[in-house]
């Protein structure tokens, strides 16, 4: 088996942990491929980096937060490798397991204890397609304390015309991000839907609307001088002008996570207990 290993690199006790994981993986006779970040902060594995959108691996392995995962993910999705994640941010919806349980779970990895769960993704489409977006896009002004002024469609039918300080179109797994922040309801992974949440509008009945995950959804933007930005997954930037038009639709290429445990709802219990100010 090969096995790919990515983590924070700007975190210390990130990269001290994924040094230990690749050399409990090492031990176990697994071949391991570091991120070329992560590599690099390790010096026994300078020879075993490679670049994330390179990585040909069976699995992955990625040591962070949501924002490690989301980032890794991005880079393999469409070759459908499967990625575990290991806690070592805030809350970790996305991720698996907390460093205490990282090395046993990884035994019954390699044992073939273990299923692989699919997570539909978003196509993102302004004048060309953008990256998928696992969890959500959020649209917002340019400028700070300001309102855009904005026409949403599901299948060519006009649901709403609205000013609102943003707008999030959510999968079922960015159901407990951004989008649970701003109102939207949770989802269940296994429901095949998109939620789209209002952002603060200046319209007491604008409220989230679940659609299919089969149907396309359009945003344009009508304000005339404003400019919107759409952030995908926190990771990917597009400017939007006025007019312009922003497609969302479901993707082909899946996410694909491994999974030790069936256990959503005792993880929703237990992370929205979480996600204060750590001091």
């Amino acid at each position: 088996m090969i096995m790919g290993l990515a983590a924070r690199s700007d975190v210390r006790d990130a990269i001290e942990f994924a040094g230990k994981l690749a050399d409990f993986l090492t031990e176990k006779g697994v071949d391991v491929l570091l991120d070329i970040p992560l590599a690099q902060k390790l010096d026994r594995y300078q020879n075993k980096q490679c670049a994330l959108e390179d990585m040909d691996v069976d699995m992955m392995v990625a040591v962070g937060g949501d924002g490690t995962i989301l980032r890794t993910q991005s880079y393999i999705s469409h070759k459908k490798i499967p990625l575990i994640g290991i806690n070592m941010g805030t809350v970790g919806f996305l991720t698996e397991i907390d460093p205490e349980n990282a090395f046993s779970a990884l035994e019954e990895i390699l044992a073939g204890n273990y299923s692989v769960e699919r997570r539909n993704q978003l196509i993102v489409w302004h004048n060309h397609e953008l990256p998928p977006a696992l969890n959500e896009v959020v649209m917002m002004t340019r400028k700070p304390a300001k309102m855009l002024h904005i026409q949403i469609s599901v299948d060519d039918e006009i649901v709403e015309e609205l000013r609102a300080d943003g707008l999030i179109i959510a999968t079922p797994s960015g159901s407990t991000a951004y989008s649970m922040s701003a109102g939207g309801p949770i989802i269940d992974p296994r429901v095949k839907a998109f939620i789209i949440v209002p952002i603060c509008p200046f319209k007491l009945g604008a409220r989230p609307t679940v659609v299919s995950d089969e149907s396309v959804i359009k945003v344009k933007l009508l304000r005339e001088g404003k400019k919107a930005i759409a952030v995908i997954d926190g990771q990917f930037e597009e400017e939007i002008n006025y007019m312009d038009e922003i497609i969302f639709c479901k993707s082909e290429n899946c996410a694909y996570f491994v999974r030790l445990t069936k256990d959503f709802y005792r993880k929703v219990r237990e992370k929205l207990t979480q996600g204060g100010i750590n001091k």
